[in-house]
Protein backbone atom coordinates (compact mmCIF):
# COMPACT_ATOMS: atom_id res chain seq x y z
CA UNK A 1 0.00 0.00 0.00
CA UNK A 2 0.95 3.68 -1.24
CA UNK A 3 1.99 5.61 2.07
CA UNK A 4 -0.10 8.81 1.04
CA UNK A 5 -3.27 5.40 0.90
CA UNK A 6 -1.94 4.30 4.32
CA UNK A 7 -2.27 7.75 5.66
CA UNK A 8 -5.91 8.14 4.81
CA UNK A 9 -6.89 4.35 5.71
CA UNK A 10 -5.37 5.10 9.23
CA UNK A 11 -7.20 7.68 9.43
CA UNK A 12 -10.68 6.04 8.84
CA UNK A 13 -9.21 2.83 11.47
CA UNK A 14 -8.80 6.00 14.07
CA UNK A 15 -12.56 7.01 13.68
CA UNK A 16 -14.22 4.14 13.68
CA UNK A 17 -11.85 2.83 17.05
CA UNK A 18 -12.34 6.05 18.87
CA UNK A 19 -16.53 5.26 17.92
CA UNK A 20 -16.84 1.59 18.70
CA UNK A 21 -13.68 1.02 21.45
CA UNK A 22 -12.95 2.14 24.99
CA UNK A 23 -10.43 4.46 23.90
CA UNK A 24 -10.39 6.91 27.04
CA UNK A 25 -7.95 6.28 29.95
CA UNK A 26 -7.11 7.38 33.59
CA UNK A 27 -8.29 10.93 34.74
CA UNK A 28 -7.72 14.73 33.32
CA UNK A 29 -7.77 15.64 37.12
CA UNK A 30 -11.07 17.77 36.76
CA UNK A 31 -12.40 15.64 39.69
CA UNK A 32 -9.81 17.37 41.99
CA UNK A 33 -10.74 20.72 41.58
CA UNK A 34 -14.04 22.32 43.04
CA UNK A 35 -15.00 25.84 42.06
CA UNK A 36 -16.42 27.99 45.16
CA UNK A 37 -19.97 27.92 45.28
CA UNK A 38 -21.43 31.20 45.71
CA UNK A 39 -24.94 30.69 47.89
CA UNK A 40 -25.55 34.72 46.74
CA UNK A 41 -25.07 34.85 43.21
CA UNK A 42 -26.07 38.30 42.53
CA UNK A 43 -26.59 37.73 38.31
CA UNK A 44 -29.35 36.17 36.08
CA UNK A 45 -28.77 32.84 34.57
CA UNK A 46 -30.57 33.87 32.15
CA UNK A 47 -28.40 37.01 30.88
CA UNK A 48 -24.92 35.06 31.58
CA UNK A 49 -22.51 36.15 28.81
CA UNK A 50 -20.62 33.15 27.06
CA UNK A 51 -18.98 35.83 24.75
CA UNK A 52 -15.36 35.68 24.75
CA UNK A 53 -12.40 36.39 22.23
CA UNK A 54 -9.62 34.16 21.42
CA UNK A 55 -6.39 35.41 19.00
CA UNK A 56 -8.56 38.86 18.42
CA UNK A 57 -11.46 36.60 17.13
CA UNK A 58 -14.90 36.96 18.98
CA UNK A 59 -16.65 33.69 19.36
CA UNK A 60 -19.89 33.18 21.09
CA UNK A 61 -18.99 30.58 24.01
CA UNK A 62 -15.46 29.24 25.08
CA UNK A 63 -16.17 26.13 23.93
CA UNK A 64 -13.94 24.53 21.20
CA UNK A 65 -14.45 21.47 18.96
CA UNK A 66 -11.41 19.84 19.14
CA UNK A 67 -9.62 18.58 15.96
CA UNK A 68 -11.23 14.59 15.01
CA UNK A 69 -11.48 13.46 11.18
CA UNK A 70 -10.78 14.25 7.89
CA UNK A 71 -8.52 13.02 5.38
CA UNK A 72 -10.77 9.92 4.20
CA UNK A 73 -14.23 10.59 2.09
CA UNK A 74 -16.17 8.91 4.52
CA UNK A 75 -14.99 11.64 7.40
CA UNK A 76 -16.59 14.36 5.29
CA UNK A 77 -20.01 14.30 6.56
CA UNK A 78 -18.51 14.01 9.93
CA UNK A 79 -16.70 17.33 9.28
CA UNK A 80 -19.27 18.97 7.76
CA UNK A 81 -21.95 18.60 10.58
CA UNK A 82 -19.14 19.44 13.40
CA UNK A 83 -18.86 22.89 11.12
CA UNK A 84 -22.62 23.37 10.52
CA UNK A 85 -23.22 23.17 14.39
CA UNK A 86 -19.79 25.49 14.71
CA UNK A 87 -21.22 28.23 12.56
CA UNK A 88 -24.43 27.57 14.37
CA UNK A 89 -23.34 28.32 17.96
CA UNK A 90 -20.61 30.35 16.86
CA UNK A 91 -17.87 28.60 18.23
CA UNK A 92 -14.41 27.67 16.93
CA UNK A 93 -13.38 24.82 15.37
CA UNK A 94 -10.06 22.40 14.57
CA UNK A 95 -9.76 20.05 11.72
CA UNK A 96 -7.52 16.67 12.10
CA UNK A 97 -4.38 16.45 10.64
CA UNK A 98 -4.58 17.45 6.98
CA UNK A 99 -1.33 15.64 5.78
CA UNK A 100 -3.51 12.76 4.00
CA UNK A 101 -4.92 15.76 1.67
CA UNK A 102 -1.62 17.54 1.37
CA UNK A 103 -0.43 14.00 -0.16
CA UNK A 104 -3.03 13.35 -1.88
CA UNK A 105 -4.88 16.45 -2.65
CA UNK A 106 -8.56 14.42 -4.19
CA UNK A 107 -9.26 14.03 -0.26
CA UNK A 108 -9.07 17.58 0.38
CA UNK A 109 -13.01 17.68 0.05
CA UNK A 110 -12.63 15.96 3.79
CA UNK A 111 -11.57 19.23 5.13
CA UNK A 112 -12.64 21.91 2.86
CA UNK A 113 -15.83 21.50 3.60
CA UNK A 114 -15.78 22.51 7.04
CA UNK A 115 -15.11 26.28 5.70
CA UNK A 116 -17.76 25.67 3.46
CA UNK A 117 -20.47 25.09 6.39
CA UNK A 118 -18.72 27.38 8.61
CA UNK A 119 -18.12 30.41 6.26
CA UNK A 120 -17.72 33.05 9.90
CA UNK A 121 -16.38 30.23 12.58
CA UNK A 122 -12.74 30.48 13.28
CA UNK A 123 -11.14 27.48 12.09
CA UNK A 124 -8.05 25.85 12.39
CA UNK A 125 -5.82 23.88 10.16
CA UNK A 126 -3.79 20.99 11.62
CA UNK A 127 -0.14 19.53 9.96
CA UNK A 128 2.04 17.26 12.25
CA UNK A 129 5.46 18.85 13.67
CA UNK A 130 7.05 16.07 11.91
CA UNK A 131 5.52 16.66 8.44
CA UNK A 132 6.19 20.96 9.43
CA UNK A 133 10.04 19.84 9.81
CA UNK A 134 9.97 17.87 6.54
CA UNK A 135 7.84 20.40 4.10
CA UNK A 136 8.56 23.59 5.85
CA UNK A 137 6.07 26.74 5.47
CA UNK A 138 4.94 25.22 2.32
CA UNK A 139 2.78 22.67 3.74
CA UNK A 140 2.04 24.84 6.43
CA UNK A 141 0.29 27.44 3.55
CA UNK A 142 -1.33 24.44 2.02
CA UNK A 143 -2.86 23.39 4.58
CA UNK A 144 -4.04 26.79 5.79
CA UNK A 145 -5.18 27.82 2.07
CA UNK A 146 -7.22 24.41 1.81
CA UNK A 147 -9.75 25.56 4.63
CA UNK A 148 -9.19 29.26 4.29
CA UNK A 149 -8.06 28.65 8.13
CA UNK A 150 -7.69 31.71 11.18
CA UNK A 151 -5.15 29.76 12.38
CA UNK A 152 -3.12 26.45 12.22
CA UNK A 153 -2.26 24.31 15.20
CA UNK A 154 0.55 21.84 14.75
CA UNK A 155 0.08 19.23 16.74
CA UNK A 156 3.03 17.29 18.70
CA UNK A 157 2.08 12.90 19.22
CA UNK A 158 5.16 11.02 19.63
CA UNK A 159 3.55 8.85 22.33
CA UNK A 160 1.66 7.79 19.18
CA UNK A 161 4.19 7.70 17.06
CA UNK A 162 6.31 5.91 19.45
CA UNK A 163 3.61 2.77 19.36
CA UNK A 164 1.96 2.89 15.57
CA UNK A 165 3.92 0.54 13.22
CA UNK A 166 4.36 3.43 10.79
CA UNK A 167 5.12 5.79 13.14
CA UNK A 168 7.86 8.65 12.52
CA UNK A 169 10.38 8.43 15.74
CA UNK A 170 12.98 11.08 15.12
CA UNK A 171 11.26 14.18 16.72
CA UNK A 172 15.25 16.24 16.32
CA UNK A 173 14.48 19.45 14.57
CA UNK A 174 10.77 20.19 15.59
CA UNK A 175 11.18 23.14 18.02
CA UNK A 176 13.48 24.60 15.10
CA UNK A 177 10.68 24.00 11.96
CA UNK A 178 8.02 25.89 14.58
CA UNK A 179 10.37 28.57 15.36
CA UNK A 180 11.18 29.27 11.60
CA UNK A 181 7.33 28.77 11.22
CA UNK A 182 6.72 31.36 13.81
CA UNK A 183 9.32 34.03 12.45
CA UNK A 184 7.48 34.57 9.11
CA UNK A 185 3.66 32.82 9.14
CA UNK A 186 1.05 35.53 8.95
CA UNK A 187 -1.43 33.02 10.42
CA UNK A 188 -1.05 32.39 14.26
CA UNK A 189 0.37 29.05 15.12
CA UNK A 190 -1.48 27.43 18.28
CA UNK A 191 0.89 24.53 19.39
CA UNK A 192 -1.16 21.07 20.01
CA UNK A 193 -0.13 18.21 21.94
CA UNK A 194 -2.64 15.07 21.49
CA UNK A 195 -3.14 13.49 24.75
CA UNK A 196 0.21 13.12 26.60
CA UNK A 197 -0.29 17.08 27.79
CA UNK A 198 2.75 19.77 28.17
CA UNK A 199 4.71 20.94 30.95
CA UNK A 200 6.00 24.34 32.02
CA UNK A 201 8.89 23.48 30.68
CA UNK A 202 8.02 22.01 27.18
CA UNK A 203 5.51 25.33 27.42
CA UNK A 204 8.47 27.69 27.68
CA UNK A 205 10.38 25.85 24.88
CA UNK A 206 7.08 27.04 22.65
CA UNK A 207 6.58 30.29 23.96
CA UNK A 208 10.25 30.62 23.06
CA UNK A 209 9.71 29.51 19.44
CA UNK A 210 7.15 32.02 19.12
CA UNK A 211 3.80 30.29 18.74
CA UNK A 212 0.55 32.26 19.52
CA UNK A 213 -0.84 29.76 21.71
CA UNK A 214 -0.72 26.34 23.67
CA UNK A 215 -3.51 23.35 23.44
CA UNK A 216 -2.81 20.91 25.97
CA UNK A 217 -4.29 18.20 24.66
CA UNK A 218 -3.69 16.37 28.10
CA UNK A 219 -3.64 13.50 29.71
CA UNK A 220 -7.69 11.74 30.53
CA UNK A 221 -9.32 11.71 27.82
CA UNK A 222 -8.45 9.82 24.21
CA UNK A 223 -5.66 7.60 25.00
CA UNK A 224 -3.74 6.95 21.42
CA UNK A 225 -1.90 4.47 23.18
CA UNK A 226 -5.13 3.12 23.37
CA UNK A 227 -5.94 3.81 19.82
CA UNK A 228 -3.15 2.14 18.42
CA UNK A 229 -3.55 -0.84 20.94
CA UNK A 230 -6.72 -0.96 18.96
CA UNK A 231 -5.10 -1.22 15.53
CA UNK A 232 -1.68 -3.29 16.36
CA UNK A 233 -1.35 -6.28 14.51
CA UNK A 234 1.33 -7.32 15.84
CA UNK A 235 1.77 -8.64 19.70
CA UNK A 236 5.12 -6.83 20.79
CA UNK A 237 3.12 -3.18 19.70
CA UNK A 238 -0.20 -3.94 21.53
CA UNK A 239 1.55 -4.77 24.78
CA UNK A 240 3.99 -1.66 24.04
CA UNK A 241 1.17 0.77 23.84
CA UNK A 242 -0.43 -1.32 27.32
CA UNK A 243 2.26 -0.36 28.85
CA UNK A 244 2.08 3.25 28.31
CA UNK A 245 -1.57 3.71 28.75
CA UNK A 246 -1.04 5.67 31.72
CA UNK A 247 1.67 8.51 30.67
CA UNK A 248 1.28 11.77 29.91
CA UNK A 249 0.03 14.53 32.39
CA UNK A 250 -3.35 15.20 33.74
CA UNK A 251 -5.26 18.22 32.22
CA UNK A 252 -5.68 19.88 35.19
CA UNK A 253 -1.86 19.34 36.11
CA UNK A 254 -0.61 20.64 32.81
CA UNK A 255 -3.41 23.89 32.65
CA UNK A 256 -2.17 25.29 36.24
CA UNK A 257 1.67 24.50 34.78
CA UNK A 258 1.21 26.54 31.71
CA UNK A 259 -1.35 29.41 31.62
CA UNK A 260 -0.40 32.75 32.67
CA UNK A 261 1.48 33.51 29.73
CA UNK A 262 -0.17 33.33 26.85
CA UNK A 263 -3.63 31.86 25.37
CA UNK A 264 -4.33 28.49 26.26
CA UNK A 265 -6.94 25.75 25.16
CA UNK A 266 -7.42 22.97 27.71
CA UNK A 267 -8.28 19.46 25.74
CA UNK A 268 -8.46 16.09 26.99
CA UNK A 269 -10.75 14.88 29.25
CA UNK A 270 -12.90 18.05 29.21
CA UNK A 271 -16.40 16.31 29.46
CA UNK A 272 -19.17 18.70 30.27
CA UNK A 273 -19.70 22.35 30.94
CA UNK A 274 -18.63 22.31 34.27
CA UNK A 275 -15.31 20.91 33.31
CA UNK A 276 -15.24 23.97 31.35
CA UNK A 277 -15.69 26.36 33.90
CA UNK A 278 -13.03 24.93 35.76
CA UNK A 279 -11.00 24.74 32.92
CA UNK A 280 -11.45 28.92 32.79
CA UNK A 281 -11.08 29.34 36.47
CA UNK A 282 -7.82 27.49 36.51
CA UNK A 283 -6.45 29.51 33.75
CA UNK A 284 -7.61 28.10 30.04
CA UNK A 285 -9.36 31.04 27.45
CA UNK A 286 -11.12 28.09 26.16
CA UNK A 287 -12.69 24.29 26.93
CA UNK A 288 -11.70 21.71 23.96
CA UNK A 289 -13.45 18.14 23.33
CA UNK A 290 -13.33 15.68 20.60
CA UNK A 291 -14.46 12.37 21.94
CA UNK A 292 -17.60 14.02 23.25
CA UNK A 293 -18.87 15.16 20.00
CA UNK A 294 -17.53 12.97 17.68
CA UNK A 295 -20.19 9.91 18.85
CA UNK A 296 -23.05 12.35 18.50
CA UNK A 297 -21.42 14.05 15.19
CA UNK A 298 -21.53 10.71 13.84
CA UNK A 299 -25.43 10.01 14.96
CA UNK A 300 -26.48 13.30 13.06
CA UNK A 301 -26.95 16.88 13.01
CA UNK A 302 -29.59 16.91 15.40
CA UNK A 303 -28.15 14.58 18.13
CA UNK A 304 -24.61 16.57 17.98
CA UNK A 305 -26.58 20.14 18.39
CA UNK A 306 -28.70 19.01 21.50
CA UNK A 307 -25.05 17.43 22.92
CA UNK A 308 -24.00 20.88 22.49
CA UNK A 309 -26.67 22.97 23.62
CA UNK A 310 -26.89 20.33 26.63
CA UNK A 311 -22.57 21.46 27.15
CA UNK A 312 -23.65 25.09 26.80
CA UNK A 313 -26.27 24.95 29.61
CA UNK A 314 -24.06 23.30 32.30
CA UNK A 315 -21.36 25.89 31.79
CA UNK A 316 -24.20 28.86 32.11
CA UNK A 317 -25.59 26.71 35.57
CA UNK A 318 -21.93 26.76 36.32
CA UNK A 319 -21.66 30.64 35.82
CA UNK A 320 -24.59 31.29 37.77
CA UNK A 321 -23.34 29.18 40.96
CA UNK A 322 -20.11 31.15 41.14
CA UNK A 323 -21.93 34.24 40.41
CA UNK A 324 -19.42 34.88 37.68
CA UNK A 325 -22.69 36.81 35.12
CA UNK A 326 -19.37 36.64 32.26
CA UNK A 327 -16.37 34.69 31.02
CA UNK A 328 -14.14 37.56 32.21
CA UNK A 329 -16.03 36.89 35.42
CA UNK A 330 -14.88 32.91 35.50
CA UNK A 331 -11.47 33.61 35.29
CA UNK A 332 -11.45 35.09 38.70
CA UNK A 333 -13.40 32.30 40.21
CA UNK A 334 -11.47 30.64 43.17
CA UNK A 335 -11.28 27.00 42.95
CA UNK A 336 -9.90 24.35 45.26
CA UNK A 337 -7.49 21.98 44.43
CA UNK A 338 -7.37 18.36 45.93
CA UNK A 339 -6.32 14.75 45.70
CA UNK A 340 -3.38 14.09 43.27
CA UNK A 341 -3.66 17.03 41.19
CA UNK A 342 -2.55 19.12 44.11
CA UNK A 343 0.45 16.98 45.13
CA UNK A 344 1.40 16.74 41.62
CA UNK A 345 1.31 20.70 41.21
CA UNK A 346 3.61 20.66 45.00
CA UNK A 347 5.68 18.33 43.20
Amino acid sequence: MKESTQTSSRKLDHLRICCDKQVEVGSAGFEDVRLVHAALPECDLDAIRLETRFLGARLAAPLFIAAMTGGHPATTEVNRRLARVSERFGLAMGVGSQRAALEHPDLAESFSVVRDEAPHAFICANLGAVQLREHGAEWAERAVEMIDADALCVHLNFLQEAIQPEGDHDARGCLAAIADLCEDFKTPVIVKETGAGISKETAGLIWGAGAAAIDLGGFGGTSWAAVEVERAEEEHLRALGKTFLDWGIPTAVSLCEVAGSGPVIATGGVRNGIDIAKALALGADLGGMALPLLKPAMDGEEALTAVVSMILQELRAAMFLTGAGSVADLRKTRAYITGTTRQMLEE
